[in-house]
């Protein structure tokens, strides 16, 4: 384990025990009160705007990796994936700590190459008992691609993990679906840093951990032992996300109200449909951009071919005619580094795919290819790059 890393693991052993808190980035309000029983500082991926510091005492860390831990069938060896300066990859820091064994890791910024991979985890397959690691869609993809390549080391090894953790962004179904039949025992999660980490698995949230839907706005609100204990520096944003039910069935119970919309499906398990100021309006109708990439999922590789990974972020972007029009950046192994529209007949066939299943305003208006979406931290998409991006080049020039 490299040097940096192994101070990090002391330091977040030494805070849950009481000791001083453990910030992995720069403190963005160094001079700021911390609340009581603060162990870590964790910034915010900055998806609400400017990244926020959340405070995440030591007894809500142990709550997430002790539900964690009895969800997933017990204490195992964790391998780190993640950068250990975000909740995910913290998370597994601490859950390695309960464990009684600190984390497999590679160098901090080394990039994740499928082969090398599949080395971190054989000295833990090769021993005694469970092994669990975490990962984002896009490492997923990495090891399902390289796989169907021919080298399906990496992807072979994950298999034998007891379970692979993945969050951080939405799955496409087909990605999902190519990883269980190759054996990956996927685990759906869903959280935030103000959670401390996922504490929703597979739609069910974890032991402890309570969810349920803001009345009338469908914004999914999250109670239980892993909320932080709110953000550093901004008692205003704190008292606006973190709220206690006054009077009701949960009178005294703290929520925390996530930017996500939600909805119950016929099982019983939580839909999470996408952030609510992703919602596009256009003509009058909301479309969530969630549902709109969760089809194209499956229509792209059939449309633009299978090398077409089904990867594609939905944004909306001004239009004199429908207030906003609903735009696809989808990404290709042969795509541009500028978006490129696909041809009249394909986004035709997308345009149709799309209606049937979720209606016509749900059908993107423009779809274009790029090599690459931008990110804004583990796994996610930044939306706003995304539509900036579209923005720029739908711009009428001049000269």
């Amino acid at each position: 384990m490299h040097d940096s890393l192994s101070g990090l693991v002391r330091a977040v052993r030494r805070a849950l025990d009481g000791g001083p808190v453990v910030a992995p980035l720069p403190r963005l309000f160094p001079g700021a009160p911390l609340p009581d029983g603060t162990a870590l500082v964790v910034r915010t991926s900055g998806s609400t705007g400017s990244p926020r510091e959340v405070a995440l005492t030591a007894d809500a860390l142990r709550a997430s990796a002790t539900a964690t831990h009895e969800r997933l069938g017990g204490p195992g060896r964790w391998v780190l994936a993640l950068p250990p300066t975000h909740v995910a990859g913290l998370q597994v820091v601490v859950r390695s700590l309960l464990a009684g064994a600190p984390p497999a890791a590679a160098d901090p910024g080394a990039p994740f190459v499928p082969d090398a991979f599949a080395d971190l985890l054989a000295p833990a397959l090769a021993g005694a008992g469970p092994v669990y690691t975490s990962l984002v869609p896009t490492q997923l993809h990495r090891l399902v691609a390289t796989a169907d390549d021919g080298a399906p080391r990496g992807l072979e090894a994950l298999a034998r993990c007891a379970a692979v953790l993945l969050g951080g962004a939405a799955t496409p179904p087909p990605l999902l679906d190519r990883a269980r039949a190759a054996g990956v025992r996927v685990v759906r999660t869903y959280g935030m840093s103000e959670t401390a980490g996922g504490c929703v698995y597979d739609g069910v949230p974890l032991p402890g951990v309570r969810a349920r839907l803001a009345p009338g706005k469908d914004v999914v609100e999250l109670a239980g032992p892993t909320l932080a204990a709110g953000y550093v520096g901004d008692d205003a944003a704190t008292a606006a996300a973190f709220r206690t039910d006054a009077d009701g069935p949960d009178a005294g119970t703290l929520w925390f109200r996530t930017s996500d919309l939600g909805a119950w499906g016929p099982d019983g398990r939580l839909r999470v449909l996408g952030r609510a100021d992703d919602v596009v309006v256009t003509g009058g109708v909301n479309v969530a951009p969630a549902a709109v990439e969760a089809v194209l999922a499956g229509v792209l590789p059939d449309v633009l071919g299978p090398a077409v990974t089904g990867e594609a972020c939905v944004v909306g972007v001004p239009d004199d005619e429908w207030g906003q029009a609903v735009v696809a950046v989808a990404v290709g192994p042969d795509g541009p580094g500028r978006p490129a529209a696909v041809a009249p007949d394909e986004l035709a066939r997308v345009r149709a795919a799309v209606a049937a299943t979720l209606g016509a305003p749900s059908a993107p208006r423009r779809v274009y290819r790029v090599a690459a979406l931008p990110l804004r931290g583990p796994g996610k998409v930044d939306r706003a790059r995304v539509a900036a991006m579209v923005r720029t080049h739908e711009a009428p020039t001049t000269g």
